[in-house]
């Protein structure tokens, strides 16, 4: 496995050995808050990012790059105790509280369908089929917060490579998992189990879709959709299946979980696109979590394709985007 080192960081600019000696604690205490929210925003980014391991894997960096937006970040703890992951109940703050009864190892995710190498991996096959690199992404949910996450994985193209798709394939299908054992929300039937979700496989194989392993620099946790999520930036959150064991290659759209369960809200391509609104509310704005406000937190104007125009809006030349929602 080689080892990869960023490059544009300065010898005078690495924080002394000794500082970080009690990493965890230290950023234990950032995440709650106890350096103040400015504080603990950096403190949580650095002392991760710092010593990032997947497997004897090392982070490499690409904050600079095209892909990272330059936002401030969202505090590590409200990346993860404010989430969205119905297999561990519908409150937001369930899935941190629940999925501790998760096992994420072993796991196998299995790639299959219209390809001419149907694969199995497990997670250390994954984490040495290509170097993990940090995506600093904004995630937009159809409730109108959003946050700015440092996402760690690495295009999703690069797995789909392996399988080597056929012509005939159009689609690309996520399977979650859906144990009742493990995951007490599946007893709620607010969605038709397993969570599904798809893309075309243009989308698929664009390099912002990322096949994710972690974030600010750890391995993901639980409630965040362990071990191995998919992160769409430029589509509503939902459209991000979390903790997949299947992704098929299919040619013909594929039914997803909340387009099924509420077609009229929630379309196949759920593109982040303030003019069209959700029926019950508008998308035109949102409010960044975590800021201390709440409900009180200033409106930001919604951009579409959640800023990422210029890298995904040539799929979509031609398309009426409020009849393909």
């Amino acid at each position: 496995m080689k080892r990869y080192v960023d490059t544009s960081i300065k010898q005078s600019e690495i924080t002394p050995r000794e500082i970080f000696e009690d990493r965890r604690q230290l950023i234990k205490n950032a995440a709650a808050g106890a350096f103040g929210l400015p504080l603990a925003t950096w403190f949580s980014r650095e002392a991760f990012a710092e010593t990032a391991s997947y497997g004897g894997a090392k982070l490499k960096t690409t904050t600079d790059s095209i892909y990272s937006t330059k936002e401030a970040l969202s505090s590590y703890k409200d990346v993860t105790s404010y989430n969205n992951f119905y297999e561990f109940g519908t409150d937001k703050a369930e899935p941190a509280l629940r999925s501790g009864t998760l096992q994420i190892r072993p796991w196998t995710l299995s790639v299959e369908g219209l390809v001419k190498k149907p694969m199995s991996f497990d997670i250390d096959d994954l984490l040495k089929l290509a170097p993990i690199e940090e995506r600093i992404y904004r995630l937009r949910c159809v409730e109108g917060w959003s946050m700015v996450i440092p996402w760690d994985g690495y295009p999703l193209s690069r797995l789909l490579a392996q399988v080597e798709p056929l012509g005939s394939a159009k689609f690309v299908e996520f399977v979650s998992l859906a144990d009742r054992k493990q995951m007490p929300g599946l007893s709620d039937p607010v969605l038709n189990w397993p969570y599904r979700e798809g893309l075309r496989l243009d989308e698929a194989m664009n390099p912002l879709t990322l096949l994710t392993l972690g974030l600010y620099g750890e391995q993901l946790p639980k409630q965040s959709g362990a071990p191995i999520r998919i992160v769409v930036p430029w589509k509503y959150g939902f459209k991000s299946a979390k903790s997949i064991v299947k992704i098929r290659l299919v040619d013909q759209q594929p039914v997803t979980s909340w387009n099924q369960a509420a077609a009229r809200e929630y379309g196949f391509y759920s593109n982040v696109n303030p003019s069209v609104d959700h029926p019950r509310w508008s998308q035109a704005n949102e409010r960044r979590i975590g800021d201390g406000r709440g409900i009180f937190s200033p409106k930001i104007k919604t951009e579409i394709f959640n800023g990422y125009g210029s890298q995904v809006a040539s799929m979509y030349t031609g398309m009426d985007l409020k009849k393909y929602f």
